[in-house]
């Protein structure tokens, strides 16, 4: 569902696919952009890695974000790993966590990954050579206790505390736990076992991979690159994704991934199309803002369920809501008539918190438009039948 990349030259010769793919939704390159761009320009074919905790059990439009960066890297010719962290998601990633994540077992995790391969396979090439699939589990259970001593050495207390979730949690009086602070040294320990020229993560995740950076120079003497990402993050600065409650799932269906876009605040509409699509803003300038919105929820749709899915995703959207309908695919659940209403719209993820609740009833934002059926802002239904 993604054309292969056409190598095309600008006049003062530059590769304008590197210069797109150095830039486009790139947070920052270490150790710098140039020189990364130099190799790439040499002709050189780089190993390069990607890494999934499976905490959830599906991938989310973050995911995506990378994804798309690496199926341009693979279709020049790159070396692509995808590695499942079935071991690292046993700990927790820390990034971000105001508290420690719960932990899983092995077996939880396994389970959570069953269908990511599939996922992943919508955007990258899975029939290409230049794509693999790896767990770190596989390795860093072979980890000695005398290996594990010589792996921290590498490391120091006072730069691992310098993570700001650490420091906000110190703050706070919170605690941190021996084995979310080691989990820097075990993500730097895969990009060595994996001896990768170049990782690729979201900006979240800048610490963990510099980690591997450094790790790579001690035991290696290797330069490796790492790019990172832009977030996609809503109008409060929140990262979308399932600890927040308003993330798009890439087990969603056309229909559902079309209209939770076209939720989305206007202030997000230039973020969207520089980050999970390969579409420019600037060629829609002169739209109206809901125009941008539906041609870049026709586009995400388009990448991950084709061209016609999302024809016809865009053709229910304007049936239902130029006619300010209710939409025929809407959601009904079951729940006594004493469950509150907040609840409801918590365990079905149609708001994130309850001060979304809350802000959003102030703003008359939430209306019984019919007997049990709710609008919740502009795009979102859910109709309660009372039992």
């Amino acid at each position: 569902m993604i054309n292969n990349i056409q190598a095309r030259k600008t006049s003062n010769g530059m590769n304008e696919e590197i210069e797109e793919l150095l830039t486009h939704g790139v947070e920052r390159i270490y150790p710098d952009k140039s020189t990364l761009e130099k190799v790439l320009m040499s002709g050189k074919k780089i190993r390069l890695y990607y890494g999934i905790d499976p905490t959830g059990s599906t991938l989310h439009l973050g995911h995506l974000v990378q994804l798309l960066k690496l199926r341009k890297f693979q279709d020049l010719g790159h070396e692509v790993i995808i590695l499942i962290g079935d071991f690292t998601a046993q700990i927790g990633d820390p990034t971000d966590k105001q508290a420690t994540r719960k932990p899983l077992t092995h077996k939880q995790v396994l389970e959570n990954a069953k269908k990511y391969k599939k996922q992943i396979g919508k955007i990258l090439d899975l029939k290409k050579s230049n794509i693999r699939f790896v767990h770190n589990e596989k390795w860093t259970n072979k980890l000695t206790p005398e290996d594990m001593l010589e792996l921290a050495s590498h490391f120091t207390v006072s730069n691992l505390l310098t993570r700001d979730m650490f420091q906000e949690r110190i703050k706070a009086g919170r605690e941190v736990y021996m084995h979310e602070f080691l989990y820097p040294i075990f993500q730097a320990y895969d990009a060595v076992t994996l001896d990768v020229d170049l990782q690729i993560g979201g900006n979240d995740q800048m610490f963990n991979m510099l980690a591997g950076r450094d790790l790579m120079k001690r035991k290696k003497h290797k330069e490796m690159f790492v790019l990172t990402t832009k977030l996609l993050i809503d109008p409060t600065g929140k990262k979308m994704g399932k600890t927040e409650g308003n993330m798009i799932t890439l087990n969603d269906s056309a229909n559902d991934m079309f209209g939770k876009i076209m939720s989305w605040s206007d202030s997000m509409i230039a973020l969207g199309f520089e980050i999970c699509t390969n579409l420019d803003l600037g060629d829609f300038t002169n739209e109206k803002p809901r125009d941008q919105k539906i041609k870049l929820a026709h586009e995400i749709v388009s990448i991950y369920h084709g061209d016609e899915a999302a024809k016809e995703a865009e053709n229910n959207f304007t049936e239902t809501f130029s006619k300010g309908g209710i939409p025929k695919d809407i959601k009904t659940v079951k729940m006594s008539k004493d469950t509150p209403l907040v609840e409801v719209f918590l365990e079905h993820k149609l708001v994130s918190s309850k001060s979304e609740f809350n802000r959003l009833n102030k703003e008359g934002a939430i209306k019984e438009i019919e007997n049990g059926v709710y609008r919740i802002g502009k795009h979102r239904f859910l109709r309660i039948e009372q039992i």
